[in-house]
């Protein structure tokens, strides 16, 4: 994910974030130079130490307040309603049950807050899902889990979430990889 082509997606979707941040699946903390001054504390979750570690390697580039937590965002440990932007860069594809996390995702942000995305999943052309289906099982081993056919716009909405802003199209690269998913949105 540190592709340089990547830091244009970052560069229109991590800035918008604002207030109390909460971004799941941190990872080695790509986007904490990409977060304005808007935003006043920023929680990193992820299942891995060895990329939190990394993280917290990169947070100290940065002057807003970082804090990190080990764990799964199908239970995410805070309460409800008390974070004001939600990010997820890349990571919807990977998470085993991502339908409840992203209804944890919902409970733990204010009604007024917002999801703000960029993934990868499932594209409209057939022939290209064809591939992305037949890859899948064999690219979950290899890639860490990721799904290469999530309808990442179906599973945010049937999270309870409506879109304020969805762009879709692929990104250059092999089209069962490259269809993108970047907006935002508010629960309902």
């Amino acid at each position: 994910m540190r592709q340089k082509n990547l830091a244009a997606y970052r560069n229109r979707v991590v800035p918008a974030a604002e207030g109390r941040v909460l971004e799941i699946g941190i990872g080695s903390g790509l986007n904490l130079p990409f977060y304005s001054p808007n935003v006043h504390q920023v929680i990193g979750l992820d299942p891995s130490p060895k990329l939190l570690a990394m993280a917290r390697r990169t947070s100290r580039s940065t002057s807003r307040l970082v804090e990190f937590i080990e764990g799964s965002a199908e239970r995410i440990p805070l309460e409800g309603a008390s974070t004001d932007t939600i990010v997820t860069t890349w990571t919807l594809c990977s998470i085993p049950a991502v339908l409840d996390a992203l209804h944890e995702m919902r409970r733990v942000l204010r009604p007024t807050g917002r999801l703000l995305f960029v993934e990868h999943g499932q594209a409209p052309d057939p022939n290209v899902r064809w591939w992305q289906d037949r890859l899948t099982p064999l690219w979950r081993r290899i890639g860490g889990g990721c799904h290469l056919n999530r309808a990442i716009r179906v599973l945010i909405e049937e999270a309870g979430f409506q879109f304020d802003r969805l762009e879709t199209g692929y990104m250059r690269g092999p089209k069962p990889m490259a269809f993108m998913y970047e907006g935002s949105a508010r629960p309902m």
